[in-house]
């Protein structure tokens, strides 16, 4: 049987007695600050429920810049240069897309209303499709369906650490990536730190302090179609169980829903969820996955590098998201996210403690035409720690022109709150 290596990795702890070395990061300086972009902005919410559209696709219409909306349906997008003119597009899981001017974005308080897309059931005609088959068939067309040849990416990665309610660290940087195609192994892709920052002790941790490793390295790895891990590689198709729940219309495109279980016969750490599927190309076009329930009692050995002998640590929970974009006719890395869940407990006392890492990441814009793979040792590593490479927060207007994932409320008070910090001291 072939040995399953979890690939999907997306945190490791540290005990407090551990200390990592901090690694030298290359980030190149802004060079221009002169401001050449305008901004645009907006609440994305249902329609009919006005509750928010959660990490909806949103881009300049007819170029690769772009974001998501945050948890709270929200979005920051700057665009290069002082023209006005063109759309804006907006499209997400179920919905229909919508364009809207950009000058009709530019003040403040704008609110996009997004209209659930049901698909008449003459429309789309299943016959008896066999769920695996179809995983199969998109898995044989990946380099059919994505882009082969390399890119440069602008990327925007968020990661977070909160100890029950209250948010203990906060780090963030936009990223130069090298992104290699996909016919080609994961490991020929590039990352580095462009610039960053990072929160300082916006609450320190009462037992424990806890270290994100990996960082923006790790986050390329929830990219399945690149990185199959345990979930899209073909030899262990045999592990789940495959069923087809009907299609969903995505970028008013119709897709199969095709959820995946762990078999009931395997204890391996492995994965479930749901697989969307291009009816016409076959191409995926996203996948949400959670830890399996019969995994979460083992998830723990494999996500805690060291921690102290007398700390308990469970997962609770494990959840992950990615998605794809199409431009020109070929699919390509969109946005990835994580959250995992850990509840701490020392031994002989009665202190608990739910421990949540979250990390999120969008690729904001991309370059074919000039490429950089920059060498291996500026890269990131899986041994890396963001926090441990970024300063502390400055001001708000830090990103300049970049783009970003607007933070939700939470975090924009956690931030607030620092910055005041920073300001008295």
């Amino acid at each position: 049987m072939k040995k399953i290596i979890l690939n999907l990795i997306v945190l490791f702890l540290w005990g407090s007695f551990f200390s990592a070395e901090a690694k030298d990061s290359k980030k190149r300086l802004q060079e221009n600050d002169t401001v050449n972009y305008i901004t645009v902005s907006a609440k994305v919410v249902d329609k009919e429920s006005t509750e928010p559209v959660v990490f909806a696709t949103v881009f300049k219409t007819g170029t690769s810049v772009g974001t998501v909306t945050n948890s709270d349906g929200e979005f920051i997008l700057k665009i290069p240069g002082k023209s006005t003119e063109g759309t804006i597009s907006f499209n997400h899981l179920g919905y229909k897309n919508k364009e809207i001017l950009v000058k009709n974005l530019l003040s403040d308080n704008n609110k996009v209303e997004l209209e659930r897309h049901s698909i008449p059931i003459e429309e789309v005609v299943i016959k008896s499709l066999d769920a695996k088959e179809l995983i199969e068939t998109a898995v044989s067309k990946i380099k059919d369906n994505y882009r082969l040849k390399p890119e440069m990416q602008t990327g925007f990665y968020r990661e977070i650490i909160k100890q029950n309610r209250h948010y203990v660290s906060i780090s963030e940087a936009v990223l130069d990536i090298y992104n290699s195609g996909y016919h080609d192994n994961f490991d020929f892709d590039r990352v580095r730190i462009y610039k960053g920052r990072k929160s300082k002790d916006v609450k320190k941790m009462d037992t424990v302090l806890v270290k994100f490793q990996g960082g923006p390295r790790t986050a390329m790895f929830v990219d399945l179609v690149k990185n199959p891990g345990v979930i899209l590689d073909p030899e262990l198709f045999s592990y789940y169980k495959y069923t087809l729940e009907g299609v969903v219309s995505i970028n008013n495109k119709n897709n199969y829903i095709v959820k995946f279980a762990q078999r009931s016969n395997y204890d391996e750490l492995l994965y479930e969820g749901t697989i969307y599927i291009d009816v016409e190309s076959y191409a995926i076009t996203g996948v949400d996955f959670r830890i399996a329930e019969k995994s979460l009692d083992g998830a723990s050995r494999a996500l805690v590098k060291k921690k102290p002998l007398t700390m308990k640590m469970d997962v609770v929970s494990g959840n992950y998201q990615v998605k794809f974009r199409e431009i020109d006719d070929k699919w390509v890395l969109n946005m990835v996210r994580s959250e995992v869940v850990f509840k701490s407990k020392w031994d002989k006392k009665l202190f608990k403690s739910n421990i949540t890492t979250m990390f999120e990441m969008a690729i904001t814009d991309r370059d074919t035409e000039h490429l950089d793979k920059f060498p291996y040792k500026t890269s990131a590593k899986l041994t890396d720690v963001l926090a441990d490479q970024v300063t502390a927060f400055e001001d708000n207007d830090f990103w300049g022109e970049y783009n970003t994932i607007k933070p939700d409320e939470s975090i924009q008070e956690a931030i607030k709150k620092l910055n005041k910090k920073i300001k008295r001291q």
